[in-house]
């Protein structure tokens, strides 16, 4: 048993190869489910994209600021349906919304192009959300305030914190134009840019990043089969992962039948609106994302990838 004299000698002649559990944004990343080495500060700190917590909305016929074309999230649950402009996402990443007494959060990266809803319950507890500030896969990691967990928007699943390991449960989400969402559901209502945060949502802070071939940060896995921001339809189900990039839809035609861990899908794309979905043998939406090829990627790597016959 040593001394303790001597005991303190070989903790400061060790001290110097024992590295302290990594902290960055505040947030521990001790044991983390992926290398706290790859996940990176995105520049702001945290809650420096701040999280739109009292959402306001407005008729369709006020979002007089919408163009058709202009991009947005929708989504219809239990009698409602709102949209979500990028314009506003793009400086905000998360709206904790709530549709009638369920909480809901809708995510969007911009650098990774997925956007993504969630039930805003986990473990039995509501969560708030809000932008950590930190990436993983140059995809958004987002923390509930209630544990200070860290959750990777595209695995779904928190990689650090008291929640480790826990899974959020995705919901599917539209991600198409604004002209297309406001014909099939005329009633929807639209997030306002009365947000309680001063931004020109005219601009779109990310100028061309999504035509260039520019990825900002390191990833995990890299493939040039597709062009890195080829927009995809992805899928994990039952532990396995596919993607139908849009540039294989659009020669294939739609609707497309195809199969996922043994089960019959089909996948029906609108070029028009560039947007997409996928629906099971009885025609139950599932919850898939719409992402870049370099993001889809690199969280699958070992996934499929559908290619027109």
């Amino acid at each position: 048993m040593y001394q303790r004299p001597v005991l303190v000698l070989v903790v400061l002649l060790l001290s110097p190869f024992v590295q302290a559990a990594p902290v960055k944004n505040g947030f521990d990343l001790a044991g983390s489910l992926v290398p706290a080495a790859e996940i990176l500060p995105g520049g702001p700190p945290r809650d420096g994209i701040p999280a739109i917590d009292q959402p306001r909305f407005v008729p369709a016929h006020r979002a007089h600021w919408l163009d058709p074309e202009d991009r947005v999230l929708g989504l219809t649950r239990n009698g409602e349906a709102k949209a979500y402009p990028i314009a506003i996402l793009n400086w905000h990443e998360i709206v904790n919304d709530r549709f009638g007494q369920e909480p809901v959060a809708i995510t969007y990266c911009p650098l990774c192009g997925t956007g993504v809803a969630f039930e805003a319950r986990v473990a039995g507890r509501q969560r708030d959300f809000g932008v950590s500030g930190l990436l993983y896969n140059s995809d958004v990691l987002l923390y509930d305030r209630q544990s200070e967990s860290l959750w990777s928007q595209i695995a779904r699943q928190a990689v650090s914190g008291p929640l480790k390991g826990a899974k959020l449960t995705p919901i599917p989400l539209d991600h198409t134009s604004w002209g297309d969402w406001r014909a099939r559901h005329p009633d929807t209502r639209v997030l306002s840019r009365e947000t309680g945060f001063h931004r020109d949502y005219d601009r779109n802070p990310y100028g061309d990043y999504a035509a260039s071939e520019t990825v900002f940060f390191p990833l995990s896995s890299t493939s040039r089969r597709y062009h890195p921001k080829e927009q995809v339809i992805g899928l994990e189900l039952d532990g396995q992962a596919k993607a139908w990039p849009f540039v294989e839809l659009a020669k294939a035609g739609t609707p497309v039948r195809d199969r996922l861990a043994g089960r019959e899908l089909t996948i029906r794309f609108d070029p028009e609106h560039r947007t997409g979905r996928v629906l099971d043998k009885q025609g139950q939406e599932l919850p898939a994302i719409i992402a870049y090829w370099f993001a889809w990627h690199a969280f699958h790597p070992q996934g499929e990838v559908f290619t027109a016959p």
